[in-house]
């Protein structure tokens, strides 16, 4: 079996695929990692037009993809609905041109279901939100079919880990846990 098929053997659990983009793929991954039930959370690259792009040409704001994290878990022990209680409590859902201090369309939320089932749960979520009047802007947050998801460099992997000083810094600089504390 390669890896990354969705059929399990007998031994292992069940897993399931989800992916968000919301903004820096930095900031995305420690928030989802530290659950029971998450496998693995891979920031990388979805939603554009090039094959295998580098971080140079998504940058460039020319390939149309956008920053993403790529959650494997277990929907017995972490549903998806978890899942996406947590992705709301991480961005600004508001902001259609980016996240916090990064600009532009590689920095939109999103969020890309893998099956009808999570096209569902998302709209619903999002649908929650809206009316919960926690923001006072419409929730701009894309809910869109999955597309290919391309592993972004190694040095993007677990980087609040292999850069923890920069990692705190730039959250903190960027706004977004200003943010996250205002609102959540």
């Amino acid at each position: 079996m390669e890896q990354g098929d969705s059929a399990l053997t007998e031994n292992q659990p069940s897993s399931e695929v989800a992916t968000f983009a919301g903004g820096c793929f930095w900031c995305m991954v420690k928030p989802f990692e530290e659950w029971p039930g998450i496998f693995s959370v891979t920031s990388g690259y979805t939603g554009g037009h090039v094959v295998n792009p580098t971080y140079e040409q998504v940058c460039s704001e020319r390939t149309g993809h956008y920053e993403a994290v790529q959650i494997r878990f277990n929907p017995k022990e972490f549903p998806y609905s978890k899942l996406l209680e947590v992705y709301w409590q991480q961005v600004d859902p508001t902001d259609a041109g980016g996240q916090f201090y990064d600009r532009g369309p590689s920095y939109r939320t999103a969020i890309f279901y893998h099956s009808e089932e999570q096209r569902l749960a998302a709209e619903q979520s999002k649908a929650e939100l809206a009316a919960s009047g926690r923001f006072h802007r419409p929730i701009v947050t894309e809910i869109l079919p999955a597309a290919p998801f391309y592993p972004a460099e190694d040095y993007h992997q677990q980087y609040h880990r292999k850069n923890p000083g920069h990692y705190q810094r730039y959250r903190q600089a960027s706004g977004r846990d200003a943010f996250i504390d205002k609102h959540w």
